[in-house]
């Protein structure tokens, strides 16, 4: 994980560790290393479906759980905290979860009645949701909390109101037990991203359908929404230009991601072709997580150019710490013809995004002049404002 956190931020690319919060195994014959906590307490566990599981109901399940996330965020320089989707286990059919020891002792006492266990149930799963944003935020507040949870919350039918959406499958909130919607509403999560996996006129599950019903119940403030997308479906069915057009004509979505990271990799059916040519073509930033923190670092200073052993160099100084999360952590760099309007809301003009102080501009003897702006960016995301200075070259390669 070292290894992977460091080449990640020397690409100015985020690493977000991703958990299974109760899973240790999926076959019941799974053989543990001695140190493992299932052989040190076998009382914590249960078994469903031949697979090997923390029983949600005890709180020193909870305990363990929140220890390890405390350990990963502590001593490694992760982004964030990614949970996916498996909280309860998906239900087998006629198979019930064997939580009645847990139950007597921890629901029943509770004042839960047995016709209440699947409340419960999601009031186990979101004392964990909780207890870990806690854990998180009293380790280093800076690093997110994330969870990609199924993409189906509740089906319309199940809901007295009529607030589910128009669609026909497993749920969230009453198979899986786990409440999305509360822990955004709460702020216990810092990003959302369902998994909407399916085709666009899938009929037990739109994808227009359920893209419209996230972005419906997103809280504008509040944690980000993003869109979890199953490549190799999307490609069969022919769908990726309309999915991505589409969403972005959504106030709230602010992004993607691509579910199998591999598929981009073996370009399935010129997906990631697609992306670069179309949709990725310019670099993007991450959007702020104002609701985090609300306030821009201080803008860099004594931008310069100087010519070094090298090349052309445009270099500036900054506050930074690895323990002030407020101060910045990364840069910008935007390049403009010499009359050209400042926006630093047009991505074409971003030339560099860079954890360096500095950037080697082409350079080939030439009177071209350009103007360059500099902005810094803490780790949350908030862009200064920017810094700038009019440099005369010819450029050596065109940067696209």
């Amino acid at each position: 994980m070292e290894f992977l956190v460091d080449e990640c931020h020397k690409r100015n690319m985020e690493f977000h560790a991703w958990l299974n919060p109760y899973r240790a195994s999926t076959a019941e014959n799974t053989r543990f290393a001695d140190s493992h906590i299932y052989n040190k307490h076998p009382e914590w566990f249960v078994t469903y479906n031949k697979q090997i599981l923390f029983d949600p109901g005890l709180p020193e399940s909870r305990e363990f759980i929140c220890r390890v996330v405390r350990d990963i965020v502590s001593r490694y320089d992760v982004d964030a905290i990614h949970m996916d989707d498996y909280f309860y286990p998906y239900p087998a059919a006629g198979m019930p979860f064997p939580d009645d020891n847990s139950f007597r002792k921890y629901g029943l006492n509770k004042g839960y009645t047995n016709a209440q266990r699947v409340d419960w149930r999601r009031e186990n799963v979101n004392t964990l949701i909780r207890e870990l944003k806690r854990t998180i935020l009293l380790t280093k507040p800076w690093v997110r909390f994330g969870i990609s949870p199924f993409g189906i919350y509740r089906n319309k039918k199940s809901t007295p109101d009529g607030s589910g959406s128009n669609t026909n499958g497993l749920q969230n909130y009453d198979d899986l037990y786990a409440d999305t919607l509360h822990w955004v509403k709460e702020g216990w999560i810092d990003y959302n991203m369902p998994q909407i996996y399916w085709e666009i006129g899938h009929p037990a599950a739109d994808y227009i359908t359920l893209i419209q019903w996230w972005n419906k119940n997103a809280t504008p403030e509040g944690p980000h929404l993003y869109i979890g997308q199953d490549v190799a479906r999307t490609m069969k069915a022919g769908d990726l230009t309309r999915k991505m057009l589409y969403e972005r004509s959504l106030s709230k979505v602010k992004g993607n991601c691509f579910w199998p990271a591999n598929e981009l990799l073996w370009n399935n059916q010129g997906v990631a072709d697609s992306l670069k040519r179309n949709y990725h073509r310019y670099p993007a930033l991450i959007p702020a997580y104002t609701h985090m923190h609300n306030r821009a670092p201080q803008e860099v200073k004594k931008l310069k150019t100087e010519w070094t052993a090298e090349g052309y160099v445009l270099h500036w100084k900054a506050e930074q710490s690895p323990t002030n999360p407020e101060l910045a952590k990364y840069f910008v760099i935007y390049r403009f013809e010499d009359k050209e309007p400042i926006d630093l809301n047009n991505p074409k003009k971003i030339v560099k995004i860079t954890r360096k102080s500095s950037y080697l501009m082409p350079y080939d003897n030439g009177k071209k002049k350009y103007h360059y702006l500099v902005t810094a960016v803490d780790r949350f995301h908030n862009e200064s404002s920017g810094k700038s200075i009019k440099v005369n070259y010819k450029l050596v390669h065109v940067l696209t």
